[in-house]
């Protein structure tokens, strides 16, 4: 019987979802390649682990280690794309290069030294990408209001798969230390396969909410579990005047203007039509509303599916569309969010209650 190793199947689990988002995003290697090369990266880099552990084969040994030092610094340049308002890589990010060259050149000159450097260089990226979490899914300020969630999930998954890739190598070494590496071969494949998947979900799920496909990692499929919630209380004590002015001008431009229309809006569109900086907008939110941007955005949107799901007999699939959402996994978790039932228990009540309570639930 043909074995086949774990990797494998991790291999062919993120290739199916790198075919998925380029067939479904023609223009998402211009916006999102990063995200996309990390997916291709780890599943290249899935196979060639079970090449290595799974069939003996010695020779992707010294590509394991490049490969590897690409991992982190991606990473971290992708998630960062998502927190800024300008995209890309540029000359000045030439450092974060430096991991994987230093590490091929002591492969090549004096390879003692490179496990210490890649565990170094997962730590380091690791923290970098909790420190970017810091912010919550305001921080992504690039990221699509509707699935900043799921994005900021995704960066805080990363993050920690970083980590516990360091810290398994560190599990390596005394293993190498104490027992002479009578455990490594399976730590290694069974840790490294995981650590794989866990970014791989990570990288998919950013990719599938900034590409506009977001339906592959949903409750369904066991990978999305609805967001809990985890808003601050609604308060304004610590809102200072200039606060509710700039929340009240939001408030105002979304009404009139129905900014939540647009499905690509994000944290830093909002902010350059109220002529503020991003930071400026995600405070006056936070203190005077007591929620996340997101949310606060989400929230017109759930208002406006309400409405049409009371006063007309359109479509859910197209309700979703109308009021601003691009997948049907994040329509139908926040509209769970607001509501406390899906859209198609709201709109089956309505049928069950007296008209005038039918526009009361309407116009609240």
């Amino acid at each position: 019987m043909l074995f086949v190793p774990l990797s494998f199947l991790v291999a062919l689990f993120l290739a199916v979802f790198l075919v998925r988002l380029v067939r479904e995003g023609r223009d998402s290697w211009g916006t999102h390649g990063l995200f996309l090369a990390l997916v291709a990266i780890h599943m290249i880099q899935s196979l060639l682990v079970g090449l290595r552990w799974g069939y003996g084969l010695t020779s992707v040994l010294p590509i394991l280690p490049v490969m590897a030092s690409l991992v982190p610094a991606l990473s971290f340049l992708a998630f960062r794309d998502l927190a800024g308002e300008r995209p890309g890589i540029a000359v000045a990010d030439w450092p974060h290069a430096l991991p994987a060259l230093v590490t091929f050149l002591l492969l090549v000159f004096w390879r003692a030294p490179v496990d210490l450097i890649i565990i170094a260089n997962f730590l380091g990226y690791g923290a970098g990408l909790l420190w970017l979490a810091r912010l919550g899914p305001d921080g992504l300020i690039a990221a699509r209001l509707d699935g900043a969630w799921r994005s900021y999930r995704a960066l805080q998954l990363t993050g920690l798969a970083l980590i516990a890739s360091a810290l398994t190598d560190v599990a390596i070494s005394l293993d190498m230390l104490w027992s002479g590496g009578r455990y490594s071969p399976m730590v290694v494949s069974a840790a490294t396969t995981l650590i794989l998947l866990l970014l791989g979900i990570g990288a998919v799920t950013a990719g599938q909410e900034e590409a506009g496909e977001g339906e592959a990692l949903d409750d369904k499929h066991g990978f999305e579990t609805p967001d809990a919630p985890i808003d601050i209380p609604a308060s304004t004590k610590s809102a200072t005047e200039d606060h509710r002015r700039l929340a009240a001008d939001l408030d105002r431009l979304m009404t009139e203007k129905c900014l939540w229309a647009d499905s690509d809006l994000n944290l830093a569109r909002l902010a350059r039509r109220l002529g503020m900086p991003a930071r400026a907008v995600s405070e006056a939110v936070n203190r005077v509303h007591g929620i996340s941007v997101s949310h606060y955005v989400n929230n017109h949107r759930i208002a406006e599916a309400c409405r049409l799901l009371t006063d007309t007999d359109m479509p859910i699939t197209r309700i979703l569309f109308e009021a601003g959402f691009i997948t049907k996994s994040n329509f139908n978790r926040e509209f769970l969010r607001v509501t406390g039932e899906s859209p198609s228990d709201w709109r089956r009540r309505l049928f069950l209650l007296p008209s005038g309570e039918k526009v009361a639930r309407s116009a609240g």
